[in-house]
C-alpha cells in the first residue's frame, strides 16, 4: 500500500439502476489488473446479474464482515480486514449505501473516506438519484423517495467521474430481457419508476450533473494557469438591463441567441450604481426578472460605478460568449456632449466576447442627459477643458467675420451655457471668465489690448459676465434639480412596488430584503430580532459599514457595505416601514396557521360526533339487549335461542370494537400521537392475520406473490389494520362470487400491494373523495360503518412513510394500491 499519500477515487456515475455502473467498474479493475495493479473487491453488489457475476471471475474479493441486527444476519464490507490488506485499488459498489450498525462508519461514503485517507484508491458507483442535491427534484419525477443519499462534495471532489449513460428504451430493453430484475418485477418496475418519462427526465438530469462537475474543473484549470481569456465551451449570452423599456427586447432577443445551440445559457445582469436608488425603475426591472426566469435564465444584479467595466467582468467571470446590449436612448446632441456611452465603451474593452447591439422602437428618443449627476473625474475634466478651449474657437470664428460686439457677446454666453450643461457651475465660472478676457482682447476698442475706453464697452463686458454666470448657475440648478426628481421619482416606484408586495403578500422577508440590499447598492441585509440577536430573514454576505434601522415588534433592519448616505436615509425608513408590515403579516398567518389544526379538530369532531350517534348506539343497543334478555328470570331460552343471542352479543360488541379502535386510532393521527414501531414485516405473514380480523374470516381472499417480493418497514398490527381495512371495501363492493386479489411486487426500494376487486368501480372525480372522513360513496349499506376505513388506512400508511392510492382494474373494479418502502439489511427503508 503506497505511503504518504491520499488515495484517488474514481465514480462511476449512473442514470437508473441497470444501465451498467458494476460491470463497468469490473472491467476497470480487470483492465488494472492485467497492468499489475494489486486489485481487490471490498464489496460488490451483483443482483443476480449473471454476466456482471462473470466479470468478477479472477479477482480477488475480501471476505464480508457478518453482523447480526435484530435478529437477522447480515452482511457488510470488511473495512479493517480491506485497510489490513493494503491493496493499491479497492472496488467498493453502491457508495451511497447504510451500513448495519455494529462497524466504523454509519454510511458508505464514510468507509471510502477512510481507505482514501490511507492511500488506498478506490472505484465505486453510485446513482444520480442518491445525490443529496437532486433527491427532491428525483421524488417529484419519479414519485419515489430514496432514504439513501450522499453528500454532493463526496462526489464532486473524486479526481474521475465517468457517466454511465444508456438511453430509456435500451434499458427498458435490457429489463425486459431480464438483466436487471428477475421476471415477476419486471412489469411492475416497467410500468412505474422505469417508465421513459421518467429515464429520459433521469438521464438529463445526470447529464447536466456532469457537465456542471467539467465546467468547474475547467474554470479550477482556467484560474490555475492564469487563463482570464474566454473559452467558448458553451455558448452563455449575457443581455445587460437598465431598467428601461426596452428591457423586455433585449431579453427575448438575447433568449433566441441561447436557443441556437444545444445548452445554451441565458443570464441577465442589471448593473446598480452605488449612489442608490437613481437610475432605474424597480417595476420594470422586477417585470424583466420575471421574464428572463420564464424563459429559462437566471438574473443578477452587479453593483459598479462603472458600468462596462463591471459588466464585462461579469461576463468574464460567468465565462460568457456574448454580450446582447441596446443602442443608445441618447439622442444626437445628447451624445454629442456626452461623449462614447456604455455600448461603444463596452465593445472597445469587449475583447474575445461577442457583443450585439439591439435595436429598439426607443433608439435616440432620451431627453438631454441629467447633467447633474456626481460627475465622474472624466466628465469633469472634460469640462474644465471645455472651459478652456471653446472661448478659443469661439474667438477663432469670429475674427474672421464682420458681426457687431453684441452678436459676438451673445455667441460667447451661448457657449458658456454648453460648457454648464457640461460640466456644471464651476467649469462654467472658468468659461466666463475665459470668455471675458477674450472677448476684451479681441473684439472690444481698442483690439488686442486689454484697456476699455468707452464706458459702454464697460458696461456691457460686465453685464456679459454677469448673465454668463447667472445663465451657467441656473443651468446647472435645473439639471441637478432634474436629477433630484429623478431620484424622487426612483424612490416613489420602488416603495410604490414594494408596498404592492407587501399588500399582495407575494414577497417572502428574503425576497424583500434582497430587493433592499440592491436598491440601496449593499453587500448584506438582514433582520434581526433585536431582544435576543436572531436573524429571521437576511439577504447576501460581507462586511463594512454597518447601518441600523428599527422595523417595529422588536425587529431591526441592519445592512452591510458602503456607509449610506443622508439622502438614503429617509427612503430607508420608508423600506423598513415595509418590512415590518411583511413581517406582521407573517406573524398573523403564522398565528392564523395555528388556528387551522384547531378548526380542523373541532370540525372533525363535529363530524365525529354526528356519524357515532347512531354507529355506536345500534351495536351497543344490540349488545344490551342480548345480554339483558340472557339474564331475564321470567324466560326460558332454548339452547338454539341462547346461543343466537349469544352470537348477537359477540358480533355487536366485536362492532364496537373494531369502531372504537377507528376512532381513537383516527384521533391519534389527527393530533399526531400515534407512536410506530417499525420492523421488517413479511407480507405472507401479515396478510393472513389481517383476513383473520375481519368479520369474516372465511371471505374470498386470494393472495398473488407475496411470498417473492421482500418484507417492508412497518408496524406489523397497523399493516394489519390498513390491509383488514382495505380488504374490508373490496369485498362490500366486489362481484358476488368473485375473490378479492391481493398481489404484491417491488422496485426501486418499495414494495406495492394491490388489493383488487371486480366492483363497479369509483369515478375518478370521486377517488380523493372516498379517503376523507365519514365518506360512504357508493356503499349499498349506508346504515352501518362510519366511513372511517380508507381515511384511516391512508392516515396509517402516510405514518408509514407509504401512498394510499386509486387505480382502476383492466376489465372493471377498483385497485387499492398500497406502497410502502422496502426493508433494508440493516432494517431500514
Amino acid at each position: 500500500m503506497p505511503q504518504g499519500r491520499r488515495g484517488r477515487l474514481r465514480v462511476y456515475l449512473g442514470a437508473a439502476p441497470g444501465v451498467g455502473k458494476t460491470y463497468r467498474m469490473l472491467d476497470e479493475a480487470r483492465r488494472r489488473q492485467e497492468r499489475g495493479a494489486d486489485v481487490v473487491v471490498g464489496y460488490i453488489e451483483c443482483h443476480g446479474r449473471r454476466h456482471t457475476e462473470n466479470m468478477l471471475q479472477g479477482l480477488e474479493v475480501v471476505p464480508r464482515a457478518q453482523r447480526v441486527y435484530r435478529g437477522t444476519e447480515f452482511t457488510e464490507m470488511d473495512l479493517a480486514a480491506v485497510l489490513a490488506r493494503g491493496p493499491q485499488v479497492v472496488l467498493v459498489d453502491e457508495l451511497a449505501h447504510t451500513n448495519i450498525p455494529g462497524g466504523a462508519h454509519a454510511k458508505r461514503w464514510e468507509d471510502v473516506e477512510e481507505l482514501l485517507a490511507a492511500g488506498i484508491d478506490v472505484i465505486t458507483t453510485v446513482n444520480v438519484q442518491h445525490l443529496e442535491s437532486l433527491n427532491d427534484v428525483v421524488q417529484k419525477i419519479t414519485g419515489v423517495p430514496q432514504r439513501e443519499t450522499v453528500p454532493d462534495e463526496v462526489v464532486r471532489t473524486a479526481d474521475q467521474i465517468e457517466l454511465v449513460d444508456m438511453a430509456p428504451q435500451a434499458l427498458r430493453r435490457r429489463m425486459a430481457h431480464g438483466n436487471v430484475y428477475k421476471a415477476e418485477k419486471v412489469d411492475a418496475a416497467l410500468s412505474n419508476y422505469f417508465r421513459v418519462g421518467n429515464l429520459t427526465a433521469l438521464r438529463e438530469l445526470a447529464l447536466l450533473w456532469v457537465a456542471g462537475r467539467v465546467d468547474e474543473g475547467l474554470r479550477d484549470y482556467r484560474a490555475t494557469h492564469n487563463i482570464d481569456r474566454v473559452w467558448e465551451t458553451r455558448e452563455r449570452v449575457v443581455v445587460a438591463l437598465t431598467g428601461g423599456p426596452e428591457g423586455e427586447t433585449l431579453i427575448r432577443r438575447a433568449a433566441r441567441i441561447a436557443d441556437r445551440t444545444a445548452g445554451g445559457e441565458l443570464l441577465a445582469v442589471h448593473i446598480t450604481r452605488s449612489d442608490g436608488l437613481a437610475g432605474a425603475s424597480p417595476g420594470q426591472l422586477a417585470q424583466q426578472r420575471r421574464l428572463v426566469e420564464t424563459l429559462g435564465g437566471s438574473y443578477h444584479v452587479v453593483v459598479g460605478d462603472d458600468i462596462p467595466t463591471a459588466l464585462l467582468s461579469f461576463a468574464r467571470a460567468h465565462d460568457a460568449t456574448q454580450l446582447v446590449l441596446g443602442t443608445s436612448r441618447r439622442g444626437r446632441v445628447n451624445r454629442f456632449l456626452t461623449g462614447p456611452g456604455i455600448g461603444e465603451t463596452t465593445v472597445d474593452a469587449s475583447e474575445d466576447i461577442d457583443v450585439h447591439m439591439v435595436t429598439h422602437e426607443f433608439t435616440g428618443r432620451g431627453r438631454l442627459p441629467a447633467l447633474g449627476r456626481r460627475h465622474s473625474p472624466r466628465r469633469t475634466f472634460a469640462g474644465y477643458l471645455a472651459g478652456l478651449v471653446l472661448p478659443v474657437l469661439l474667438t477663432l470664428l469670429l475674427s474672421h467675420t464682420s458681426l457687431n460686439l453684441t452678436t459676438d457677446a451673445l455667441i460667447f454666453q451661448l457657449g458658456v451655457v454648453a460648457v454648464a450643461l457640461l460640466g456644471g457651475a464651476t467649469s462654467a465660472l472658468l468659461a466666463s471668465v475665459v470668455a471675458s478676457l477674450l472677448l476684451n482682447y479681441y473684439f472690444i476698442p481698442p483690439v488686442h489690448t486689454f484697456t476699455i475706453t468707452e464706458p459702454n464697452n464697460i458696461i456691457a463686458l460686465s453685464v456679459f459676465a454677469a448673465v454668463a454666470l447667472t445663465v451657467s448657475t441656473v443651468v446647472d440648478r435645473a439639471a441637478r434639480l432634474t436629477t433630484r426628481a429623478a431620484r424622487a421619482t426612483a424612490e416613489a416606484e420602488t416603495l410604490s412596488t414594494l408596498a404592492g408586495s407587501v399588500l399582495r403578500g407575494a414577497e417572502a422577508l428574503p425576497a424583500l430584503l434582497e430587493k433592499c440590499r440592491t436598491a440601496f447598492g449593499m453587500d448584506a441585509v438582514a433582520l434581526l430580532d433585536h431582544t435576543g440577536g436572531t436573524v429571521l430573514a437576511s439577504s447576501g454576505t460581507g462586511t463594512g459599514e454597518v447601518t441600523e434601522v428599527g422595523v417595529g415588534g422588536g425587529a431591526v433592519l441592519v445592512l452591510t457595505g458602503r456607509r449610506l448616505p443622508a439622502a438614503d436615509q429617509r427612503v430607508l425608513t420608508a423600506f423598513a416601514a415595509h418590512v415590518g408590515a411583511a413581517l406582521e403579516r407573517d406573524r398573523l398567518a403564522t398565528a392564523a396557521a395555528e388556528v387551522e389544526p384547531i378548526k380542523a379538530a373541532d370540525k372533525m369532531r363535529t363530524a365525529l360526533l354526528a356519524a357515532v350517534s347512531h354507529d355506536l348506539r345500534t351495536p351497543l343497543a344490540a349488545a344490551l339487549a342480548s345480554v339483558g334478555s340472557l339474564r331475564s328470570p321470567d324466560v326460558e331460552f332454548s339452547d338454539e335461542d341462547r346461543a343466537e343471542l349469544l352470537a348477537t352479543a359477540d358480533e355487536s360488541l366485536l362492532k364496537l370494537t373494531r369502531l372504537v379502535d377507528n376512532l381513537l386510532d383516527m384521533s391519534r393521527l389527527q393530533a399526531g400521537a400515534l407512536t410506530l414501531h417499525l420492523a421488517p414485516t413479511h407480507l405472507d405473514e401479515a396478510l393472513p392475520r389481517a383476513v383473520d380480523s375481519l368479520a369474516d374470516p372465511d371471505a374470498p381472499v386470494q393472495p398473488l406473490g407475496l411470498d417473492t417480493v421482500p418484507p417492508v418497514l412497518a408496524d406489523p398490527p397497523l399493516l394489519e389494520r390498513v390491509l383488514a381495512n382495505v380488504i374490508t371495501n373490496a369485498l362490500r363492493h366486489n362481484a358476488p362470487g368473485a375473490p378479492v386479489l391481493v398481489s404484491a411486487s417491488a422496485h426501486a426500494g418499495r414494495v406495492e400491494i394491490r388489493v383488487i376487486d371486480r366492483g363497479p368501480g369509483i369515478p375518478p372525480e370521486d377517488r380523493d373523495r372516498v379517503f376523507l372522513p365519514f365518506q360512504r360513496l357508493g356503499d349499498t349499506d349506508n346504515t352501518t360503518g362510519t366511513g372511517l376505513g380508507l381515511a384511516l388506512s391512508r392516515g396509517l400508511a402516510e405514518a408509514m412513510d407509504g401512498t394510499l392510492e386509486v387505480e382502476d382494474t383492466p376489465g372493471g373494479g377498483t385497485t387499492m394500491l398500497l406502497t410502502l418502502p422496502a426493508a433494508g439489511p440493516d432494517g431500514s427503508s
